[in-house]
């Protein structure tokens, strides 16, 4: 509640990224330290959770907060029925594990219909893995992409709508929802 009031007072963006049990392998932990990789998603529970923070601040017109989850699960039945109800809540990209072909589809199937792409953020990028940035970036656009082309073929958009939408996606959400 808290960082969400500071949110508000200083502008800036305001992100969660729960669900990971961290440090998972203790071998592993123990030879290399934290953050190395052996983070295993965890269940996470949103809709109760975020009931305070969201009843307080979540229409509040300068909140900006972007959920991030490991718990793919939760996009349909949680995340984005949220994110379609509260302005000030955006959805993060998929992540981590689910910074794939599959994990981005799935992401794009469950998130779209209930919260649209404009309650989402688009794809940013937070690695460390710095030369795989280029290549996410793209691959990202290119998942969008498929999916903006099936719902063209579907008659659900026309090719303006795609090409708009495309745009946003790969470059205006992200700007707008981290005020650059």
């Amino acid at each position: 509640m808290e960082m969400a009031r500071m949110s508000i007072e200083d502008g800036l963006v305001m992100q969660v990224h729960p669900g990971s049990f961290r440090n998972h392998n203790d071998r592993v932990f123990q030879r290399f330290g934290p953050d190395k990789g052996a983070d295993i998603p965890l269940h996470t529970e949103y809709t109760r959770n975020l009931h305070p923070l969201l009843n307080e601040y979540g229409n509040h017109p300068d909140l900006k907060l972007i959920m991030f989850t490991l718990d793919e699960s939760n996009y349909a039945r949680e995340l984005a029925p949220l994110a379609g109800h509260y302005p000030a809540l955006k959805l993060g990209p998929a992540w981590w594990f689910h910074d794939s072909i599959e994990g981005m589809t799935r992401y794009r199937h469950t998130t779209t219909e209930t919260a649209s792409i404009y309650n989402t953020v688009g794809f940013n990028d937070d690695t460390r893995a710095l030369l795989s940035i280029p290549a996410r970036h793209d691959l990202s656009r290119r998942v969008d992409s498929n999916f903006l082309a099936g719902l063209v073929t579907r008659h659900r958009i026309d090719m303006d709508e795609a090409r708009r939408m495309s745009r946003d996606l790969a470059y205006d959400l992200v700007k707008a929802a981290y005020k650059l």
